[in-house]
């Protein structure tokens, strides 16, 4: 029988990285990468970790020991990440057509077909070829499932006598289950610090316990998850390689305001905002949404101000793709649970009950027709959009301004996305 041959390869420390990138002054310095409105840590350089800095800490709680050390932290910059990360999937799909984008830092790939070559030499070249062609270093890690790959990545990352590369299809069965037995159960794909805890209560401790579990047993603990988990531990593929990624059955836009909003007036601007990004999501998977959620509430955590949240969902009476009949709509449904008063901290938006373009059927009792006016407004729209840069033509509802945006003061500039923000070489 022919061993599948998947890789796992992955950005090491993904934010960061691409941040040394472009300011080599921030090599071997602690740096750690704020989230929205400079709240949290969410990124964190391996000089940051070592002085005790810990995933989600809220910054303000880090500025002695930042002043102390000279930790240096940055605003998330969205736009850099995801043109990096762009460049480092296609550089990837050079090496094998058989590709999943995992998430915006990991692909597995396929190389089944590549039997006849040595996977660990071309591992090794991927890397350097990432290295030398953007700059990011990766790890790489190879086994015959998906999960197997993902813990042979944690290994090339942790542990330096593979030296970026760990390939569990070259080793012997007793080295393999000696790796399982030095790694925590909690680091499999998908197992995590709260099934960990349960599985620990059942003396299961290390990814080799696991390995040997039962996973009929299991299964009936846990979930038909478990059950995959633990044959893909033994090597019996249950989670196949997804080359397209399907498309979202629901699209969730929203932010956390860099200030207290109050009025009515710039909720509407904001909630306008979210259904815009939302609805050019669902024109580039070419889909409808069916349902439309929208939500407003208080920050929980200052309890020295009077508390309100709430949320409102409406079926649509056509599914539409349309930015300015769902931000219609967004709006009515804002005016129902908007109370004056409070100090508003978050809003957003959800589409939800999405389906296909193709062939979309509507009400029998709707009387709403195809428009093709309307839906070349929005792919001239998209088209602009796309051309000039985001934001550039938008619905009159979102305002201008925007006092209450996000906030990103420690920014940096978005080197390979904006004409006017190169790195310039003085």
């Amino acid at each position: 029988m022919t061993v599948r041959q998947i890789a796992l390869v992955d950005v090491n420390n993904c934010y960061v990285s691409c941040e040394r990138v472009f300011n080599p002054k921030l090599l071997n310095r602690p740096v750690v990468v704020l989230s929205n409105n400079d709240g949290c840590a969410v990124a964190r350089s391996n000089e940051a970790k070592a002085l005790g800095v810990k995933m989600g800490e809220p910054w303000f709680k880090l500025n002695d020991l930042a002043k102390q050390h000279g930790i240096i932290a940055l605003s998330s910059n969205y736009a850099l990440y995801a043109d990096m990360s762009n460049r480092f999937m296609s550089i990837l799909r050079r090496f094998s057509p058989d590709q999943e984008i995992y998430s915006i830092d990991e692909s597995f790939l396929d190389f089944s077909s590549f039997s006849r070559k040595d996977l660990t030499v071309l591992a090794h070249d991927m890397r350097n070829t990432v290295l030398r062609c953007i700059g990011l270093p990766v790890s790489v890690g190879l086994g015959s499932t998906k999960t197997l790959a993902k813990l042979a990545n944690h290994c090339a990352k942790k542990r330096p006598e593979f030296n970026g590369v760990c390939n569990f299809n070259i080793m012997d069965i007793e080295t393999l289950d000696s790796i399982m037995m030095q790694i925590e159960v909690g680091e499999v794909w998908g197992v995590g610090r709260k099934l960990s805890q349960k599985l620990n209560d059942l003396g299961i401790m290390t990814v080799f316990d696991l390995k040997r579990a039962d996973p009929a047993q299991l299964r009936r603990h846990f979930s038909v998850v478990m059950e995959k988990t633990i044959r893909e531990l033994n090597g019996t593929v249950c989670i196949e390689m997804e080359e397209i990624a399907p498309p979202k059955q629901q699209i969730v836009s929203s932010r956390s305001f860099g200030m207290p909003v109050t009025t009515i007036e710039e909720l509407g601007q904001s909630i306008s905002l979210y259904v815009s990004r939302a609805a050019e999501k669902l024109r580039n998977q070419q889909s409808y949404a069916g349902s439309l959620h929208v939500f407003i509430h208080t920050s929980p955590f200052r309890t020295d101000q009077p508390q309100y949240s709430n949320g409102f969902t409406v079926p649509l009476p056509s599914p539409t793709d349309n930015t300015t009949r769902l931000a219609s709509i967004a709006m009515w449904v804002l005016n129902q649970i908007y109370k004056p008063g409070y100090q508003y901290a978050k809003a957003g938006i959800m589409l939800g009950e999405i389906v296909p373009a193709a062939g979309i059927q509507n009400d029998m009792f709707s009387n709403m027709e195809p428009d093709s006016k309307s839906d070349r407004l929005m792919q001239a729209m998209d088209a602009v959009n796309k051309k000039m840069g985001k934001g550039k033509l938008i619905v009159g509802s979102q305002g201008y301004g925007q006092p209450w945006a996000m906030k990103q003061e420690r920014k940096s500039p978005s080197y390979t996305t904006n004409w006017d923000e190169l790195l310039k070489i003085d």
